[in-house]
């Protein structure tokens, strides 16, 4: 069965549209899009200096997706954000952070992100095997009543001294915590960079405001790309946001500053232009954008691909894809990331 066969099966019904769909919103043409010149042709002539280059390269340059320009990433810092045993109840090997890793090895990952202690048990055995990416900060779930914050758990030098390519961060925008966020990764992005690893971070909206009339806006592509725009401008490589859901955020919020072509011209209802629109904030994709897998459900493998797709058609980098493969069995999670990589592997499945 070809790749493209898989895809479609995969997809099931959503195959026509989501393989078939033509953009009208923004031109392709009019985006920086992955390839395997991406760090030439977009980091080159940047403030970026060798070492992260060398570091990007070698993240693009690892797994299945290696010299594609696309990334499929493993990320695995539930134990903190999530409770460890949420989260590795359903598959108890993976309280061993060594297995976490030969997770992302076995599946042929470009990188995994984790927290310090898990990398830091296992950099001296894996460190120059795969791509490690610390997260340097988390929101812990342990203080009653629960606070919806972002705190810094590791060091920079902590993440150079165990030869990690990459660090990555939160940063809850549209939080009242978000301005002493954007202070301390934007301060943690500039000493990653003096000391030569690239920076990832994960743009995500905390308000209880941006739920209105049972809508949640949280995953509107209008907020979302804002979240992503202000995430570009504190020197992220990369980009992380969750997959847009709807659109209008500001208009029923009611706040901020919107302009209707952003609705009626650069985007549509249709879940590829809503992700494009999130694309087209990131410098008009000069700074790549993975999507995250999201929580685990009954149809994971589906659910992953469909992301995949939207992500690849947008303009996307890839898919940063957690708990829908290590809450599976071993064989069945490297599926569903093999079969997320086949997506970005797929010629057939071009940009829309």
């Amino acid at each position: 069965m070809s790749l493209k066969s898989k895809i479609e099966s995969s997809l099931e019904e959503d195959a026509k549209y989501l393989l078939e769909h033509t953009s009208k919103t923004v031109k392709k043409e009019d985006l920086h899009l992955p390839g395997p010149d991406f760090v030439d042709r977009i980091f080159k002539n940047s403030n970026r200096n060798i070492r992260t280059l060398v570091n990007l390269q070698n993240l693009y340059n690892h797994g299945r997706l290696s010299n594609t320009g696309y990334l499929s990433i493993l990320p695995v810092d539930q134990g903190i954000e999530h409770s460890a045993g949420a989260s590795f109840a359903p598959n108890p090997i993976y309280f061993d952070p060594e297995n976490i890793i030969k997770l992302g090895i076995e599946a042929g990952c470009n990188a995994v992100a984790s927290t310090s202690g898990v990398l830091a048990i296992m950099a001296r055995k894996y460190a120059h095997k795969i791509p490690l990416i610390l997260k340097i900060n988390h929101n812990e779930f342990l203080s009653y009543p629960n606070a919806y914050d972002q705190i810094m758990f590791a060091s920079i030098k902590n993440a150079y001294e165990m030869g990690c390519v990459g660090i990555g961060a939160t940063i809850y925008f549209g939080s009242k915590e978000s301005r002493r966020q954007i202070v301390e990764i934007a301060k943690a992005f500039e000493i990653a960079h003096e000391l030569g690893m690239a920076t990832i971070l994960w743009c995500y909206l905390r308000n209880p405001g941006f739920k209105v009339d049972g809508v949640d806006y949280h995953t509107a592509a209008d907020l979302t790309g804002q979240a992503n725009h202000l995430g570009v401008t504190i020197q992220a490589d990369i980009i992380k946001q969750k997959l847009p859901t709807t659109n209008g955020g500001y208009k029923a919020v009611k706040f901020g500053k919107f302009n209707e072509k952003m609705y009626s011209e650069l985007s549509s209802d249709h879940p590829i232009d809503l992700c494009r629109y999130q694309v087209l904030n990131n410098y008009s994709g000069r700074i790549g954008l993975i999507n995250s897998g999201g929580a685990s459900g009954k149809n994971d493998l589906k659910e992953a691909c469909e992301t995949a797709v939207i992500n690849k058609r947008a303009g996307g980098m890839g898919l940063i894809l957690g708990r829908k493969a290590f809450q599976k069995p071993l064989k069945e999670g490297i599926e569903i990331i093999n079969t997320v990589q086949d997506v970005y592997l797929c010629k057939e499945v071009t940009i829309a």
